[in-house]
């Protein structure tokens, strides 16, 4: 293992999270997501009652400008015979000084407008906030970097890398949209605005192209227009190295806005730099280099192999087999075990849950569901290298926990009541999902983890509760292999040598969720309890 990593840890107070519900969460889970379908439908039905009482106004219009217009055409032909009735004199009389009037300062079109406004604040607590459009602006981008996305591609609603000069589908999804210019100018801003030029410069030249492709025209929709996307492009470029590039898109951009000063002194500073001695060389977009992740590579390369390692897998001590653990409740019905890795000792339980078990510790965890948190010190905090929601269920909660707990404990061996095992977390992930590389067990005595009293994290049992369509691998970072998402299947490691020590090679991540709805749920068992079941070795290095 060469180097070191940024290091997090996963934690919590051992029960239902007392994290508050803050605005801007709804992007850390699809669950919310999902739900969010229906404010929209609800949305849908209140713009129909607009639309049908605005036809229902402009057909009185038409009825009051078709019936003026048949009497210019007919009655009043010739205006001395008409106006010598006096019923028409008067008609005309009242028409002009009242049925104007109030076709004209009719309050009906803004009445209509607030109805639908009312409508649209009743929705507005269940609305995403603007911090969920950048957290999911954001996950396009960490899933085009983590699985090497073309970004055009991407806008066309397909999931494809470029391999040997060919783009080659990753992924076909049962379901996609294309993107329009406008959703790729807010990527692109969300980018720019962090100073991000690499994500910036690819998602607002989409944009442009496809504003382009309009003719410029903007829709009331829209945010931007192809005026802003010139704008932030040109900057962008400018701030990567490529002068040339950027004075001629602000050229194109005076084109629509002559007037705009800002715009003005742009072009003249381009123009002074191109002819100076010396101009800034153009460079090409290169992605950031992290500052915090620097097992990055090899993160990304497991993340996009998705379990998918043939050598690692050729290992002949690798085996399956049907496990009883020597439990005599599991003599007459095994479970399929298939080991991963040995070291760190890694196994995946096949069938481990069955549907409706999984359903109900699903559905048992959404009304407490809260924006997933990691160690800061000894305080806890929320952070945008782990997006998902998480909720913590007691054994009491409902009899298929215990009976998960239960089955847990004749698998493994371990004593996982409390406080000797952490109550079950159930995880929700959001758009592209992910936790980047962290251990469980906790690296620092200051750690939150302790004060169970109960000593470190020893073991993690994590059940997967649903599949993924791709992506969402757990990626063992120093063993460098990835176990994919195996539904109903639960995967089983060690976090600490049998002298307490924390095995480095556990350093693990979660990948981004690609396609799906990934459903996790998570046992935590500590070294306290285990005496018997877990013993030291009479060999301190072990």
């Amino acid at each position: 293992m060469n180097g070191l990593t940024r290091v997090y840890f996963s934690w919590s107070l051992l029960a239902v999270a007392v994290v508050p519900v803050a605005l801007g969460e709804m992007y850390t889970s699809l669950l919310n997501v999902k739900q969010a379908i229906s404010v929209e439908r609800r949305l849908i039905d209140y713009l129909r009652t607009y639309i049908d009482h605005e036809l229902e106004r402009l057909r009185d219009i038409r009825r009051f400008y078709a019936k003026v217009s048949d009497l210019h055409t007919e009655l009043y032909k010739g205006p001395e015979t008409a106006m010598a009735n006096p019923l028409v004199a008067f008609t005309l009389i009242k028409r002009l000084h009242s049925e104007w009037l109030n076709v004209v300062y009719s309050n009906e079109a803004l009445e209509n407008a607030q109805a639908l406004r009312s409508s649209y604040e009743e929705e507005e607590a269940d609305l995403p906030k603007l911090e969920d459009l950048q957290g999911a602006a954001k996950g396009l981008m960490r899933l085009q970097d983590v699985y090497a996305l073309q970004v055009a591609s991407l806008v066309r609603g397909r999931f494809q890398k470029v391999t040997n000069g060919k783009s080659i589908d990753i992924f076909m999804p049962a379901v996609s949209v294309p993107l329009s210019g406008d959703d790729c100018f807010l990527v692109g801003k969300v980018a720019y605005e962090q100073e991000d030029y690499y994500h910036s410069v690819q998602w607002l030249e989409e944009s442009v192209r496809l504003f382009r492709g309009t003719g410029g025209e903007w829709s009331p929709e829209n945010e931007g227009t192809l005026g802003d996307a010139l704008d932030h492009l040109a900057f962008s470029h400018f701030k990567t190295g490529n002068v040339s590039y950027a004075l001629s898109l602000s050229q194109e951009l005076l084109h629509y806005d002559p007037m705009n000063g800002r715009v003005l002194q742009n072009i003249e500073k381009y123009e002074k730099l191109l002819v100076a001695a010396s101009p800034p060389r153009v460079s090409g977009l290169r992605r950031p280099s992290s500052k915090h992740l620097w097992t990055r590579d090899t993160y990304e390369r497991l993340c996009q192999t998705q379990g998918s390692q043939p050598m690692h897998f050729k290992n002949p001590r690798l085996f399956c087999d049907y496990f009883t653990n020597d439990n005599p409740w599991l003599l007459l019905l095994p479970v399929k075990r298939e080991v991963l890795s040995l070291q760190p000792y890694v196994v995946l339980y096949h069938n481990f849950i069955t549907d409706a078990e999984a359903e109900d510790v699903k559905r048992l965890a959404q009304p407490g569901l809260r924006r997933s948190v990691v160690a800061a010190g000894e305080k806890q905090a929320t952070a945008d290298y782990r997006i998902s929601k998480s909720a913590w269920l007691k054994d009491s909660a409902h009899s298929v926990v215990g009976k998960l707990d239960q089955r847990i404990s004749m698998l493994t061996g371990l004593n996982v009541k409390h406080p000797y095992g952490e109550y079950l977390q159930v995880v929700n992930y959001g758009i592209g999902g992910h936790y980047e590389p962290h251990f469980d067990h906790a690296t620092s005595p200051s750690s939150p983890v302790f004060k169970l009293k109960t000593g470190n994290r020893v073991a993690t049992f994590m059940i997967y509760l649903s599949s993924v369509e791709a992506g969402g691998s757990t990626a063992f970072i120093y063993a460098n292999f990835s176990a994919p998402v195996v539904e109903k299947a639960a995967i089983f490691w060690w976090n600490l040598h049998r002298n307490g020590q924390g095995d480095v090679d556990t350093l693990h991540a979660g990948c981004p969720v690609l396609i799906g709805d990934k459903w996790v749920a998570n046992k935590w068992i500590h070294e306290y309890g285990q005496e018997f079941q877990h013993r030291c070795s009479l060999n301190p290095e072990e």
